[in-house]
């Protein structure tokens, strides 16, 4: 990732702390954590690093090898600028409203996890960096509050009202293990993915943004029909309760989603576990249809992507992943044919849209360069 001492040559003086943490796919459960119900992510090889040396003074000094210039901000003086420093600062406030003892620091951040994929790149930068600043300042944290901290900067200071799924997951994940999360109660269960299961991701290039209007609708939504059938989450409505369907419209819908999905959740962590791919298959399928149908937040180049996904013979299944409207679709076959389907399917795509996708896995190269079949 960072091949040469980038923050050597910004700041003049050499790091004292490194600290890296991973994006994730979800593989299923999706809009399903802010309703308190279940998630089944995995961590990618893609990681995101920080390199950090404390300062003597209250000044933080950031810089992204993604983005050109430093920025700086005083602690304490945190702002919302809407630029990506914003992460940076909700960490440091989450920080110091927690009472956590932090100076001034200098930062350098470089990544390699796709930025508006739908994969998590904003938690990733959040726990990396509470990972760097917890050995440069020696704080007392452990994975399940750095993850909590993580979640309360981006829901409460960056103001995107997200679960915490993708904070746990970059703090707990590790690529080969999928984690069953109960959301609710934060109990986190490893589940080895099977030898033979070949992890298909593809960025769409359709950039999607949680902070945008259509992401808090949905929640909104979410919301109010929890209100209305007198729960606290979704997570606690039957799928048989008859009052769905006397919902105003697009309500029961909604309601559809959040509890089928927390179902195939349940069924796709059993499958996995068993090493049913054909069985995890159709709940990815299924999932994708109550995505684009009831949750209505796929578009149609997505859904030209999942379908030539699923088009293809030796795929088991394939679904949108992550908040939706645009984003990555995660699809699963045998490993040993997952880069020939992943070229293909890029392939397909780009021939039909002329967009260029990025296959983020099977190989972490393959994430950073995009397929010559798929080069215009």
């Amino acid at each position: 990732m960072i091949e040469r001492d980038e923050f050597m040559a910004l700041y003049g003086r050499p790091r004292q702390a490194v600290a890296s943490a991973p994006g994730r796919v979800n593989l299923i459960g999706d809009h399903t954590d802010y309703n308190g119900g279940f998630v089944l992510p995995t961590a990618l090889p893609q990681r995101t690093q920080v390199q950090l040396a404390r300062r003597d003074d209250r000044r933080v000094r950031a810089a992204s090898a993604q983005r050109p210039g430093v920025l700086d901000y005083e602690l304490g003086a945190e702002a919302r600028a809407g630029s990506w420093l914003d992460y940076v600062q909700g960490i440091t406030a989450a920080l110091l409203a927690d009472a956590r003892p932090i100076t001034g620091f200098d930062l350098h951040i470089d990544s390699t996890v796709p930025v508006g994929a739908g994969l998590s790149s904003s938690a990733a930068l959040e726990v990396a960096l509470l990972r760097g600043l917890r050995d440069l300042f020696s704080l007392a944290l452990d994975d399940d509050a750095v993850a909590a901290l993580a979640h309360r900067a981006e829901a409460e200071f960056v103001g995107v009202p997200v679960g915490i799924m993708d904070q746990i997951a970059c703090s707990r994940g590790d690529p080969g293990i999928a984690l069953f999360i109960d959301t609710r109660t934060r109990i986190v269960e490893p589940i080895p993915l099977p030898p033979d299961l070949g992890l298909v991701v593809i960025d769409s290039g359709l950039p999607h943004d949680l902070a945008s209007n259509n992401y808090r609708v949905r929640r909104g939504e979410c919301e109010q029909a929890a209100a209305a059938l007198g729960v606290e989450q979704l997570r606690d409505v039957a799928g048989d309760d008859p009052r769905i369907a006397t919902l105003p419209d697009p309500l029961p819908r909604r309601v559809r989603h959040v509890v089928g999905e927390n179902q195939r959740v349940l069924d796709a962590a059993r499958a996995l576990a068993a090493g049913d791919l054909a069985r995890l298959g159709r709940l990815f399928d299924e999932s994708h249809r109550s995505m684009r149908d009831d949750f209505e937040v796929s578009l149609p180049e997505i859904d030209l992507l999942v379908a030539l996904a699923q088009a293809d013979e030796a795929m088991f299944g394939a679904r949108l992943t992550g908040g939706g409207f645009g984003g990555a679709v995660v699809a699963i076959t045998e490993s040993a044919r997952a880069a020939r389907v992943a070229g293909d399917v890029a392939a397909a795509y780009h021939a039909k849209t002329s967009r260029r996708p990025m296959i983020v896995l099977p190989s972490l190269r393959a994430s950073a360069t995009r397929p010559k079949d798929v080069e215009s």
